[in-house]
């Protein structure tokens, strides 16, 4: 297990679709434990493959105070968003320094596939609602800041670029 360098912004490849995952193999459960490790010493709450450069459609999302309890997840897709929204002070390691707040459903259900190769279902609440959005975003080729306001993400942007 190996913790990865994460791609700084504005790397094309964090505006490209990822890849559908077709079977889960050893080497994508070991992409998943890299992703983990480089997810805890960020630390984060979550992990999209393509934020290290890896373009396949993969996603860790931990929002648990104890750590350790890792979602994986391959494909995720959402099915179902409550109506609620809840604000929340999003970052990524891609580009470092800046963050926002950005309002999304406080709940989701979700469609993945999981370690074992089976289609699961999970509902998401809260903290781990908005990571698993967001890394969603992230296999799509979105960054969490394309839910700005045009004013406020060319503010975040030059932030950001005067931080480097």
């Amino acid at each position: 297990m190996t913790v990865r360098t994460c791609l700084p912004w504005p790397d094309k490849r964090l505006r490209t679709k990822a890849e559908d995952v077709t079977e889960i193999t050893d080497d994508i459960r070991a992409i998943w434990d890299d992703m983990i490790d480089t997810m805890e010493a960020m630390p984060g709450v979550g992990l999209a493959a393509t934020q290290i450069g890896v373009m396949l459609r993969l996603a860790v999302v931990d929002g648990s105070t104890e750590r350790g309890r890792a979602v994986r997840l391959a494909n995720p897709e959402i099915l179902h968003s409550s109506i609620e929204l809840r604000e929340h002070d999003e970052a990524s390691p891609n580009l470092p320094g800046v963050s926002a707040k950005v309002k999304r459903p406080r709940a989701v259900t979700v469609k993945f596939l999981n370690e074992q190769g089976q289609i699961d279902r999970r509902d998401f609440v809260g903290i781990e609602a908005t990571s698993v959005q967001h890394q969603i975003d992230h296999l799509n080729g979105r960054m969490y800041f394309d839910r700005l306001s045009k004013v406020k993400r060319d503010m975040l942007l030059r932030k950001a670029r005067k931080s480097t």
